[in-house]
């Protein structure tokens, strides 16, 4: 305890919950059509392809909106850049409350539900831009438990489906996304570790190193496992179990609310074992896990105890990256905190098209699991021949934060910062 308390006093506290909050509400919001699909499916006579687009495109649609999120961040503040997102989010509710009437129309919304998905790299380095590099992760795993938005979604959503009418649970987010508007106006206080004159190429360095390609694939793997397998599960338990569309939400929130409880953990865990020895273990458990989720198709008990533990390890996944991004480019976390949020979350809308095209012309939801622990096993390589180098430039071993001579640490990426100032 007294540890935690060091750690809330070495940064701003009030700022890491409004960061909290707002990145809560905004995966709760995002993920809307994929906790209410069994409704939506109903409604609009869905196939399983069809299905597995109109899922896939809010999770397409946040990934490719993080990157300018990041940018205007750097320019108008990160703090400002959240409140120009939530009012955003609130009028993109209201569309789908009044205008939402045919499949067209939900896609569109699905577009339009992808700009609170926009908000994690942003979420991520104001809650953290306080704390100093060695309780960054701790930090940045507190605020990405905000993905825990994505569980209350899932369980809160369908019973008001069923009791207002799914276009109903769109007007409620509506007014609900005003709570972490307040907060965030009251509490939140923008984070002095970005200097805002740096130039725009120095901000988008990192789209053009390896580094950033490879974070990313592998937060395709975490995250957008993360985000496309809770998108996708209502409709899975639904349809593969016979449950009801409520015990449907249940179910998911189960192992959605596992996946962000243990991102707090992943942060923790990475700041003393390495991100890197906490990845290796994660990829490992969701290869294996999602392959035999697939095969145990005909049992509703082990399925969901098997999922609890793939959401698990990529829960711990997603904090163990994001214990690494600080570490490797500290003078622009946000910007590339959101270009690897936005390359990364993709993967997330490979996951439910998967799924929808493995049912609709192979017969059954497997390959599309089999699909997706492949890659897990194939960025475990391509990451253990990666922190071969990284070890011996910008961490120590196993991917923990340097914590001697700061000039040489900072020697790898000095050309993605300004020149010292006299």
């Amino acid at each position: 305890m007294s540890n935690f308390k060091t750690f809330l006093r070495s940064g701003h506290s009030p700022t890491l919950f409004a960061a909290f909050l707002y990145f809560a509400f905004s995966c709760c919001i995002w993920v809307l059509n994929g906790a209410m699909a069994p409704f939506i499916g109903e409604s609009f006579n869905l196939s399983p392809a069809e299905k597995g687009l109109m899922l896939s495109v809010p999770i397409i649609a946040g990934a490719l909106m993080r990157f300018p999120l990041g940018i205007l961040s750097q320019y108008i503040g990160r703090k400002n850049a959240t409140l120009v997102e939530m009012g955003l989010i609130a009028v993109a509710m209201l569309f789908g409350f009044f205008f939402v009437h045919s499949f067209n129309d939900l896609l569109a919304m699905g577009v339009l539900l992808g700009i609170a998905g926009a908000s994690f790299g942003v979420a991520l380095s104001l809650g953290s831009g306080s704390f100093p590099p060695q309780h960054k992760g701790l930090a940045m795993g507190l605020v990405g438990a905000g993905n825990v938005g994505t569980a209350v979604s899932v369980l809160l959503a369908p019973p008001l489906a069923q009791w207002l009418g799914w276009q109903s649970v769109y007007a409620v987010a509506a007014v609900a996304i005003l709570i972490p508007m307040v907060v965030m106006i009251v509490f939140a206080q923008e984070p002095p570790d970005v200097d805002r004159h740096a130039s725009f190429r120095e901000h988008v360095a990192c789209l053009f190193e390896k580094d950033g390609w490879v974070f990313s694939l592998i937060y395709g793997v975490t995250f957008g496992g993360f985000i496309g397998l809770t998108t996708f599960l209502p409709s899975y338990y639904y349809d593969q179990f016979g449950v009801s569309k409520v015990q449907a939400g249940q179910l998911t929130m189960l192992a959605a609310f596992m996946g962000a409880a243990v991102r707090v953990v992943g942060g923790w865990i990475s700041d003393r074992w390495g991100g890197v020895n906490t990845l290796t273990l994660v990829l490992l458990v969701v290869a294996v896990g999602l392959v035999l989720v697939g095969l145990s198709s005909s049992s509703l008990a082990l399925t969901t105890l098997l999922l609890i533990v793939c959401f698990a390890a990529l829960g711990a996944g997603n904090g163990a990256l994001f214990q690494l991004v600080p570490l490797r480019w500290p003078a622009s976390t946000a910007v590339a905190g959101s270009m690897i949020g936005e390359i990364g979350a993709l993967g997330g809308g490979l996951v439910p098209n998967a799924m929808g095209l493995s049912k609709q012309y192979l017969g059954s939801y497997v390959w599309g699991f089999v699909f997706f622990g492949a890659l897990s096993l194939i960025m475990l390589g391509v990451m253990r021949v990666m922190q071969i180098r990284w070890t011996r430039t910008w961490a120590e071993k196993g991917g923990r934060a340097r914590t001697a001579s700061p000039a040489a640490a900072a020697a790898p990426y000095a050309g993605s910062r300004k020149p010292a100032r006299p």
